[in-house]
């Protein structure tokens, strides 16, 4: 019982571990090497079938009705939008700007849109998944407009002659799968067939235990990126530093602009957990290919966050009950 416990207190960083550790077993063992090619495709299929059941899980406990704009939201659309916008302006005003790479690095971490698994995380910390879940929504219209139109003016594609609207399907093809179809698949679930939305309603870890499966995925995905960049120990620091600047400061002005509104929890998950996955290939996509590392980096920074959030929660309703 108490191994049981410790797993489930710790689920997290044993995933991280488990995710950093698999991937360094794996490209060990010398008979597995003509199977990586194998693996990298199953694992493009896995992981999101893995995101789209844990964001189905956790819609099928949210109401429709209770899928609406919030004021403080707007703030926050405010925070990333305006962050890109005017990193984005600085390097088309100053293209030869010294760190540049970095400053790319930044612009992803701060418009990318939340983890779908960022309502999962709410739901542990008793927050409001449902504001969670709202947010996810507008964030990624928001991403799906604002970065090919920024992008436009960048002029950093690896794909020639890439337009607005072409740029515009890409994230649209890459977000709609993942977000509007589990919500819909939820909503006929619930209308269509009670008895297994019963069942699932009575899974009360499901989505977590989800989670953890996918997020071990990537974060051996993370240690792929980084192992694999070819850029300087100088360049990698930086994009390092600032991923953590980024999720440290959108994890405070998360829980500020929560707090203010009643919603601490779901405020500081919405604007600080982020969906990585669509980071690095935003990176290897619109911006320099070394970019991407932004994302994986941003990986463990938030995940290490939410390790911490949710021990501390643990060691809050420990004394409470003590109490």
């Amino acid at each position: 019982m108490r191994v049981i416990a410790f797993l489930k207190n710790w689920m997290l960083p044993i995933s991280m571990a488990v995710g950093v550790l698999a991937y360094f077993v794996y490209v060990n063992i010398p008979m597995l090497d003509g199977t990586h090619a194998l693996v990298n495709r199953v694992v493009s299929y896995v992981q999101p079938a893995l995101l789209f059941c844990m964001l189905f899980v956790s819609f099928c406990r949210v109401r429709m009705r209770e899928l609406k704009p919030r004021a403080w939201m707007l703030k926050m659309l405010a925070i990333q939008a305006l962050s890109y916008v005017l990193m984005g302006a600085a390097i088309i005003l100053l293209p030869e700007l010294p760190g540049r790479v970095v400053v790319e690095s930044a612009m992803i971490c701060m418009i990318c849109p939340t983890a779908t698994a960022a309502a999962v995380v709410t739901t542990r910390l008793h927050g409001n998944a449902s504001a969670v879940v709202s947010y996810t929504c507008l964030i990624n219209l928001a991403v799906s407009l604002l970065v090919p139109a920024v992008v436009s003016f960048l002029h950093e594609s690896p794909l020639p002659g890439m337009d607005f609207e072409t740029s515009f399907l890409l994230i649209l093809g890459k977000v709609f799968p993942l977000l509007i179809m589990p919500l819909v698949s939820a909503w006929l679930v619930r209308h269509l067939f009670p008895s297994f939305h019963a069942f699932i309603l009575r899974q009360p870890n499901l989505a977590f235990n989800l989670w953890a499966v996918s997020l071990s995925l990537a974060i051996a995905v993370t240690v792929k990126v980084i192992v694999h960049s070819h850029e300087g120990v100088g360049t990698i620091i930086g994009i390092a530093v600032a991923s953590l600047v980024c999720c440290l400061l959108q994890f405070v002005f998360g829980r500020l602009i929560g707090r203010k509104h009643g919603e601490a929890v779901a405020g500081t998950q919405s604007l600080g957990q982020k969906n990585t996955v669509f980071a690095i290939w935003m990176g290897y996509t619109f911006m320099n290919p070394v970019t991407a590392l932004a994302g994986g980096f941003y990986s463990v920074w938030h995940n290490l966050v939410n390790s911490w959030q949710l021990w501390r929660e643990r060691k809050l309703s420990t004394m409470n009950s003590q109490q």
